[in-house]
């Protein structure tokens, strides 16, 4: 089957990263590459869980985390771990688009929908002068990062309109063009960023990124070569023969 195919037999809410929640050590990560200060007031988007606003608070002393998120379930077991620890958090049960985030020093957003992330850029523009926005694999559409710690992403408020994607995609790269070792090197970087304990799903997912990342960037005319890359037609190979998942056809 084609990858497109195959990315449609997976859940839609573990393509969005609904339903991926972030290891403890990759909020750990987020927080000193954002430099997370107690001045801060720091929102976590889609929290799923209570995890990212109690490191927030307890780790990094912030003046105030707030988890938002529109499961229902999760929020109200998130209130119920979090009860008797009497630290200042919120966790609200809330569509994002919605959410009253006007206070917000720091934000943390990883959603992957159109219609979601076109909003809530809206919602972003009007933020005071400062406010951070970090997100994990790609910058907000159409805009400059701020600072790249790939997959990390900060994206400051105002935000830096980029020309193209062929110059959007090179600054976060931070390369002037993309080969095989650039695409796989970004791929293993955020495969490690989503995994939690399980580990044996890693190289699949990393060898479909690092595909997905030559392979769009040589559409946009990023690539260092016109040619295909050895090692990029053994991989297409492997998802071929082993795991019945086609990539010719995008390289046509």
């Amino acid at each position: 089957m084609k990858i497109e195919e195959y990315l449609e037999t997976l859940p839609k809410n573990l393509l969005s990263g609904e339903d991926v929640q972030l290891p403890e050590k990759s909020l750990r990560e987020i927080f000193k590459f954002l430099n997370l200060r107690k001045e801060d007031i720091f929102f976590h988007l889609g929290c799923n869980n209570e995890k990212g606003v109690e490191i927030a608070v307890n780790e990094f002393k912030v003046t105030k985390a707030i988890g938002i998120d529109n499961n229902l379930k999760k929020i109200q077991n998130a209130q119920k771990n979090m009860e008797g620890k009497n630290i200042n958090t919120e966790l609200i049960h809330q569509n994002i688009e919605e959410a009253n985030i006007s206070d917000a020093t720091v934000i943390l957003f990883w959603f992957t929908d159109e219609n979601v992330i076109n909003k809530m850029i809206k919602k972003f523009d009007k933020l005071k002068p400062g406010t951070k926005i970090i997100t994990i694999w790609g910058p907000l559409p159409n805009c400059l990062p701020d600072k790249v710690n790939f997959p990390y992403i900060i994206n400051k408020v105002p935000f830096k309109k980029a020309e193209n994607l062929q110059e959007q995609l090179l600054a976060v790269f931070g390369v002037k063009c993309i080969d095989f070792v650039t695409a796989w090197e970004f791929a293993e970087r955020y495969t490690k960023s989503i995994s939690g304990s399980e580990v044996k799903n890693d190289r699949f997912l990393t060898i479909i990124q690092t595909l997905i990342i030559w392979i769009n960037a040589k559409e946009l005319g990023v690539v260092c070569t016109e040619e295909v890359p050895e090692s990029i037609k053994t991989y297409i190979n492997i998802m071929k023969m082993h795991f019945d998942i086609d990539f010719e056809h995008l390289l046509k």
